[in-house]
């Protein structure tokens, strides 16, 4: 069944130039699985798969089907433009166009690795410009800085595994500068995502880029997986996160695709 799939989404991207032949290439998938182990927001329900059965039938045939539980926020995630924006887009509001799209992957390893509180500023993306072109209208940038490979221990990835409000004031992980979201937005791109458990950084009280993002309607995907094997451009995202009406975020599926 996969087949046809990557077909509709080739013939839905064949009128573009850039676009690629998705039969053919390398898919790479950034997405954590979920489970009991998933990163959360310390105040967020975290994931819960509870077993409403698994085997043998009476009937012969083997079954098995699962109830599960959790925030929207949490694991690889949307966040929808509403989750900060009264007014803006829910999750089942955001156009299919702003979640595929040509990938630019903006490198910060480096600067994260030297200061766990680092903001991705209009300088850094500035200068990925003046190497790789400006950023297109549409596209999805993604924000490698490096931390994926410390998901899912809570300690090292986000400062804390303590659960609860007095857990927040101890966040510390890198994230988007609000010069840095300010530039994007007039870049008027689709969507942004990052490694890290929020487009803010953990030490955000204000949560500056998020509303700056989301006031204009630009949707944030987090705790996105190793965009180690990601060039800085040429890929194609594909980011699907589920359909809740009305809904501030929710799981998402991303991938992207290397012809």
């Amino acid at each position: 069944m996969i087949r046809p799939a990557i077909t509709l989404i080739a013939a839905l991207l064949a009128s573009s130039a850039s676009a690629q032949d998705l039969t053919k290439g390398t898919w790479v998938d950034l997405t954590h699985s979920f489970n009991s182990e998933s990163v959360y927001w310390p105040t967020a329900k975290m994931f819960e798969l509870t077993e409403v059965f698994a085997g043998h039938t009476d009937g012969g045939y083997y079954y098995s089907s699962y109830d599960f539980a959790s925030s929207e926020h949490g694991g690889t995630h949307l966040d929808a433009p509403v989750h900060f924006a009264e007014g803006a887009h829910s999750s089942d509001e955001i156009p299919v166009e702003q979640l595929i799209g040509p990938g630019f992957v903006i490198d910060v390893t480096k600067q994260s690795g030297d200061d766990v509180d680092y903001l991705v500023s209009a300088a850094d993306i500035e200068a990925f410009e003046a190497e790789h072109g400006k950023i297109p209208e549409g596209a999805i940038v993604l924000l490698n800085t490096g931390r994926a490979g410390l998901y899912p221990d809570r300690e090292t990835y986000m400062g804390t595994a303590a659960r609860g409000q007095e857990a927040v004031a101890d966040l510390h992980f890198p994230g988007l500068g609000l010069d840095g979201a300010k530039l994007l937005v007039e870049r008027g791109i689709g969507a942004v995502g990052l490694d890290t458990p929020s487009i803010d950084y953990g030490q955000s009280t204000d949560f500056a880029s998020h509303v700056e993002l989301m006031t204009n309607n630009v949707a944030a995907f987090e705790n996105v997986a190793d965009m180690s094997a990601l060039p800085s451009t040429g890929s194609t995202i594909i980011a699907m996160p589920m359909k809740i009406e009305g809904g501030s975020g929710g799981p998402l599926r991303i991938i992207a695709h290397l012809p």
